[in-house]
């Protein structure tokens, strides 16, 4: 998965050109993925684990619907607070700052990446 803040801090940061860059040298390589009949509480809890703000909506067959982002669930009607708490959990630098969050479980039903 690539996003626009993967371009800015892995390539342009970086002092790297974008255009000739490859996606592969700037990509996320482990990408949480959340199911499209969740609850918003539960999706902003897997974004604050794994300290994303942005994850794939995937159905339950596995196929890619949508992207969700910190924004869509903050713009929801009475969703402040999921937020919120999501974003307070994203900006903290984790003990090793090495390692990514895990999130409760990936699409799968198994912890890690989706």
């Amino acid at each position: 998965m690539l996003s626009d803040r993967d371009i800015t801090t892995r390539a342009v940061a970086r002092g790297l050109d974008p255009e000739p860059c490859k996606v592969k040298e700037v990509m996320s390589a482990e990408v949480f993925d959340v199911f499209d009949d969740e609850s918003v509480e539960d999706v902003a809890l897997d974004m604050g684990s794994a300290q994303v703000r942005r994850m794939p909506v995937v159905n339950r067959d596995k196929r890619l619907v949508g992207i969700v982002s910190l924004g869509d669930i903050a713009q929801s009607a009475g969703q402040a607070r999921p937020a919120a708490e999501a974003l307070e959990e994203i900006s903290q630098v984790p003990p090793n700052a090495s390692v990514t969050g895990t999130p409760r479980r990936r699409s799968d039903g198994k912890a890690g990446a989706g």
